[in-house]
């Protein structure tokens, strides 16, 4: 790493992040547009992504002092000890194409505040976004070296690992994760990584239908479903079944599709051209084994890498649609007889990013989250990430922590000093 950025005071490196935030915030709309050709987020949502990123720049601001602030635990007239935090040293940031400013900024933001340097590759799909960010950097005065743009595909982020690296965070596949734990493991470098879920919701008996339809009908699609913690399979209580179908379908039906510059759009394309098969052979799996269509839509020939939402009931466990990541707009709808039915679909699956419960009954819904083996957990909320709760998954959906104090630690080392007099 460049020893100048890691001895530069924290008050300095403060202020070159400040100055970032400042340029990010003065050139939010050129972000926002430009983050919608490239991977066709609505305008709005793409805004709104913009709009987030400046406030976790401010949070990892304000709570940086704290974290790695040296500690002093004992101190006697014969020994001291303290505890004090070193930069990891040169980090990977290899980023992903959903949200690039998200995804992005959870890492190069508290991995420079904390004086390490970054080999910054944003996805190949998110290419003019990465650059934006590194030329936000260069103009907010950040030495040259600190962070540096790495522009490629996978083969390009192989080569990246092989480089002296002292730490890798990455976010997207399972598939491609495992390749990357592999390929570092024998070197004991920090490896963190986040790759996604099968996020479940579950419907209690007592809640406000029209509203939990809104909410978890926002929690599947929006992004076109393209969200790590996207909402991707429902249970439904019995007694509220039918209620909740027709209200969901009728959320959804008012989703606006088309153009993603247009102010008035919803929905837009996929950002990747595979996916529409994927979701096409999820929805053809579940009706070939009994699956009801609610809402039918699919591939829109003729116009571009557009996804109408598909609305499944009558699905089970034994459907891909309910066990595989779609990351998609797609959704089944499961009815269950109660709680514990529910818990035992919840449960069954090899992922472990988030979970949701409606309810109006809190004791209920933390009972039932209690038992859910996910990084986190939401009460009549979902598809939801907090700068100051830390963002971490379990099993399939990844290890290690972003977010938060304890994601800022992630990106230091921790030395132990055992200082006693002569």
């Amino acid at each position: 790493m460049l020893p100048s950025w890691r001895n530069t005071p924290l008050e300095e490196r403060k202020a070159i992040l400040y100055r970032f935030g400042e340029l990010l915030r003065d050139e939010q709309e050129d972000c926002a547009q430009t983050l919608t050709r490239e991977m066709g987020k609505p305008i709005a949502q793409a805004r709104n992504e913009i709009a987030g990123t400046l406030k976790r720049i401010n949070f990892f601001l304000g709570a940086v002092d704290e974290v790695i602030h040296e500690q002093t635990i004992i101190s006697t007239d014969e020994i001291r000890e303290k505890i004090c935090f070193e930069p990891l040293g040169v980090v990977a940031n290899i980023s992903a194409w959903n949200y690039p400013y998200f995804v992005g900024s959870n890492v190069y933001v508290p991995a420079l505040l904390t004086g390490n340097t970054v080999l910054y590759k944003p996805s190949e799909l998110a290419l003019f976004s990465g650059k934006k960010v590194a030329s936000l950097f260069a103009k907010a005065g950040l030495p040259d070296g600190v962070l540096q743009l790495v522009c490629g595909a996978g083969d390009v982020g192989t080569h990246l690992l092989n480089q002296d690296i002292q730490g890798v965070f990455f976010t997207g596949s399972v598939a491609t994760g495992q390749k990357i734990a592999a390929s570092v493991a024998p070197r004991f470098i920090r490896t963190e990584m986040e790759l996604g879920g099968k996020d479940p919701a579950y419907v209690c008996n007592d809640v406000d239908i029209a509203k939990t339809a809104e909410m978890l009908a926002d929690g599947a699609f929006y992004n076109a479903g393209q969200s790590c913690c996207a909402v991707e399979r429902i249970y439904v209580h019995e007694a509220v079944f039918d209620a909740f179908l027709e209200a969901f379908c009728a959320v959804v039906r008012k989703y606006a599709m088309g153009d993603p510059r247009s102010e008035k759009t919803y929905l837009g394309p996929l950002a990747r051209q595979s996916p529409l098969k994927f979701l096409s052979d999820q929805v053809a799996d579940a009706t070939a084994k009994g699956a009801r269509v609610l809402l039918e839509g699919g591939v829109q020939s003729g116009k571009g890498w557009f996804f109408k939402p598909v609305v499944l009931t009558n699905v089970d466990h034994s459907m891909t649609i309910m066990r595989e990541e779609s990351f998609g707009p797609v959704i089944g709808i499961q009815k269950v007889r109660d709680d514990s039915e529910a818990l035992k679909w919840m449960q069954d699956t090899t992922y472990g990013l988030t979970a949701s419960v409606c309810t109006r009954d809190e004791q209920r819904a933390e009972k039932i989250l209690s038992a859910m083996e996910t990084g986190t957990v939401y009460w009549n909320a979902c598809d939801r990430v907090s700068p100051f709760l830390p963002w971490t998954g379990r099993k399939n959906s990844g290890l290690g922590t972003t977010l938060s104090k304890l994601g800022l630690q992630s990106f230091v080392h921790v030395k132990a000093w055992h200082l006693r007099r002569a």
